[in-house]
């Protein structure tokens, strides 16, 4: 396997988003863009359009409803503004956010869009106190909004089963979606059974190129959130799945800048993040009518798998690639609490007579 991977895929998801981002810049007071180069060194590049994002967002309130930006453009907001609120306006702006109309349409954010978008504000303000801009630090007085944790949705153990039968059958399908499936099946089932094999993130699959798979030792390199490039290793029902699509791979003639791409779509180009939410979507509708399964949740079932298997949470940490343990244990925290209480059968400090 050659250890340097094929950066094109990701520089130029890259190179979109940092087009992206300088796009809705013009959206937002010239002040701003100071921040984000700030944070350039530290940050991914869909991490600074997700607060460009939340920030747009901050301000079209402000233009709406502050009694001095209501008498300027966006774009002619200074940045003294920031000293000028309280912690009682953000503590407001969050709850317009609760249920908001826009383009006549209405919106509502639960308590975890609600965090994100405050985690979003007090970075901002954050970095222009610290660089002694501004002399007040009003986000950061304001209380995070408590989220619910929500139990996890994940596949058993017969619907993963059942799941991967239906890819390769194909058989409850529409007339329509079964013409597809003769040419999409093979790479389907690849696909599916990779990412409920290993637990990669939906990102990492669509970036995997031909040269990032190792068949002789069972491996795959994957370009982790955050950069880091590692091996994660899989089983050989995950190899079979591998083999058979990429005999069929050999077949297909990719569009030009494509030709290292491990998983195409019917166009023959790299196959979308959306493309494979979808295909997820259309298999699982037809095995579960209860559950919403994403590729999230694909995760969410390798993960608990690996833990029930190991019981071992620093495992099935570097595995899924979480940087802190403390994720994964909040994650998996109903399964530990049924080991925990387990415990209690194997300890015998007498014999029964």
């Amino acid at each position: 396997m050659h250890m340097k991977k094929d950066k094109a895929y990701y520089e130029e998801v890259d190179v979109n988003n940092e087009l992206k981002l300088r796009e809705m810049l013009k959206e937002l007071p010239p002040f701003c863009k100071q921040f984000f180069i700030g944070i350039e060194p530290r940050t991914q590049s869909r991490t600074r359009v997700a607060y460009a994002y939340d920030l747009i967002c901050f301000f079209n309130y402000l233009h709406e409803n502050n009694p001095i930006c209501q008498k300027m453009k966006i774009t002619e907001i200074p940045i003294d503004i920031l000293d000028k609120l309280t912690p009682m306006d953000i503590e407001e702006y969050l709850y317009s956010l609760k249920v908001y109309e826009k383009d006549g349409v209405a919106h509502t954010n639960e308590s975890q869009g609600l965090k994100r978008k405050l985690s979003s504000l007090r970075t901002f303000y954050n970095y222009y106190y610290k660089n002694e801009l501004i002399d007040t630090n009003p986000a950061f007085k304001v209380s995070m909004p408590s989220v619910h944790e929500k139990n996890i949705i994940r596949l058993d153990v017969d619907e993963v089963a059942n799941l991967l039968d239906e890819v390769e059958s194909g058989e409850s399908l529409t007339k329509k979606q079964q013409a597809f499936h003769e040419k999409t099946k093979v790479r389907d089932l690849a696909l599916l059974t990779l990412m409920l094999g290993t637990g990669i993130r939906v990102s990492e699959c669509v970036g995997l190129d031909l040269d990032d798979v190792d068949l002789k030792n069972n491996g795959i390199k994957i370009h982790r959130k955050g950069g880091a490039e590692v091996v994660v290793y899989f089983s050989d029902e995950v190899r079979d799945a591998l083999v058979d699509y990429m005999e069929e791979r050999k077949g297909i003639t990719p569009v030009a800048g494509n030709e290292n791409a491990l998983f195409l779509s019917l166009q023959n180009k790299r196959i979308s993040v959306r493309a494979v939410e979808n295909l997820v979507k259309k298999y699982s509708k037809l095995v579960t009518n209860l559950k919403n399964i994403t590729p999230h949740k694909l995760r969410s079932t390798y993960g608990t798998s690996l833990y029930k298997e190991t019981g071992d949470i620093y495992l099935v940490a570097d595995v899924l690639g979480h940087k802190d343990v403390n994720t994964t244990r909040k994650h998996y925290a109903a399964i530990e609490e049924d080991r925990r209480r387990s415990a209690a059968k194997y300890v015998h400090l007498r014999e029964d007579d």
